[in-house]
């Protein structure tokens, strides 16, 4: 039985929450984001191909994807607080541990899997708590939180870019790597919520946030929101298997562009510090195209699956017309472009999840989804660098990602016709019967 006090308060404490997993993005994806900084030092470093040194960040992608059902697994049995802390330890221990830069094999490990782990053990707990503590404000709660990858992205990329310089790429991983410890922080501040926790036994971490009322003792009242066991029987319905699916055509093309940006303005003879510039401007209007179409979402005016599939069509346009650039102004114009509708795409995304599986089944939806999602962003880097290496162009990786993009937004169509149908079922069957007398008085003494 679902707990009557396990309606998000929608507000109170879930905004320190929000704060939290804000920090949180910004600390885990914003330096996966800005990564392309290093690329060249290390493929210049070890004498490497375009190919070899991007599966650095290929595997950093594919461990944080198939890392996130183990962490939504470890959130039913404990609190996302001690798996977002977990995950804190494990970013640090990577980056601190490629500061010795060995050789490839070492940073795969390292700066590749170790992140890869920590950025999972902390993004999918911290984005998982803000949906359980909003409902009707859950797309501008997302939206927030998940700008936080912008709004550290865009003081990342001058930073980063004065610790190469300053201290080398190695001692560069050092320190971010110290910076990220951070993360332990923000999940100390996820308090969970009393419909979250699972009354395995007699024990039960519940604590109820300032201002939401006294927290509940009978065990039938605080029963959970969500299974008590992972749900892995959910790629057996077919909306979250077509969500999935464009889930992985989405990540073959979300991690090119930011990992080949830098190289292409190289290409066209861009000064370094100008180049550091252009990832500033992918932050900036990137935070404010989820900060927008999580206003706009909220506000449910469109369907968020709608706004979804135009948002990833004028993604995969921006891409096709960023390599007509051939100066900096250009570039940083359709680099802008991209970013502000790769922004819109991050706001509602999840909560289009939460739409295609509902909020009891979404912890163990978004596990899968991350798990599943995996093998684009473990084929997409390396593919466009192998596409990059064969052309002799940078230019090469953004089409082919646009490309891709292109089919995405198809499975978007197809699950929005499943659903549509599925509604348009429901209410045939449950319509009610029409009486075939004028009231409804004599249809009751019709059957006396």
């Amino acid at each position: 039985m679902q707990a009557k006090d396990s309606n998000p308060p929608d507000g109170g404490y879930g905004w320190v929450v929000v704060v939290s997993a804000f920090m949180v993005m910004g600390l885990t994806a914003a330096v996966l984001k800005t990564f392309g900084l290093f690329f060249v030092e290390i493929q210049q470093h070890f004498d490497e191909l375009a190919s070899t040194t991007s599966w650095i960040t290929s595997v950093t992608i594919v461990v944080f994807h198939l890392g996130a059902p183990v962490a939504s697994s470890l959130c039913v049995q404990y609190t996302h607080r001690t798996v977002v802390i977990t995950g804190g330890l494990l970013a640090f221990s990577g980056m601190a541990l490629g500061f010795f830069g060995l050789n490839m094999l070492w940073l795969y490990a390292t700066t590749g899997f170790l992140q890869g782990l920590g950025i999972s053990f902390s993004w999918t707990p911290a984005i998982s708590i803000v949906s359980h503590y909003f409902s009707k404000k859950r797309a501008l709660a997302n939206a927030i939180a998940s700008a936080g990858e912008c709004a550290f992205a865009f003081m990342f990329g001058p930073f980063f870019q004065w610790l190469i310089g300053q201290y080398g790429w190695k001692g560069a991983l050092l320190i971010i790597g110290g910076i990220q410890l951070n993360i332990c922080v923000c999940g100390v501040l996820m308090r969970p919520l009393a419909s979250s926790c699972f009354l395995e036994a007699s024990h039960c971490e519940t604590e109820t946030p300032p201002g939401n009322g006294a927290s509940r003792t009978h065990k039938e009242d605080q029963s959970p929101i969500t299974p008590k066991t992972f749900n892995w029987m959910l790629v057996r319905r077919p909306e979250f298997v077509l969500y999935a699916i464009f889930g992985i055509l989405a990540a073959m093309s979300f991690f090119v562009p930011p990992l080949f940006l830098v190289p292409l303005s190289y290409s066209l003879g861009i000064d370094e510090s100008w180049t550091a510039s252009l990832l500033s401007i992918l932050a900036m209007v990137d935070f404010g195209g989820r900060l927008l179409c999580g206003w706009y979402a909220n506000l449910h005016v469109t369907k968020t699956i709608h706004l979804l599939a135009m948002a990833i069509t004028l993604i995969s346009t921006s891409l096709m017309l960023l390599p007509l650039a051939n100066n900096y102004l250009s570039l940083a114009i359709f680099t802008g472009f991209y970013g502000f509708f790769f922004g819109t795409t991050v706001a509602i995304h999840i909560t289009v999840l939460v739409d295609v599986v509902g909020m009891p089944e979404f912890d163990s939806a978004l596990g899968l989804f991350m798990l599943i999602r995996s093998t684009g962003g473990f084929v997409g880097p390396p593919l466009a660098g192998l596409i990059v290496d064969m052309a002799g162009d940078y230019r090469a990786g953004f089409y082919m990602a646009g490309a891709i993009l292109v089919l995405s937004a198809g499975f978007l169509i197809i699950l929005d016709r499943l659903q549509q149908r599925k509604i348009r079922g429901s209410k045939i069957r449950t319509k009610p019967e029409k009486s075939t007398l004028p009231y409804p008085s004599l249809h009751i003494l019709k059957h006396q």
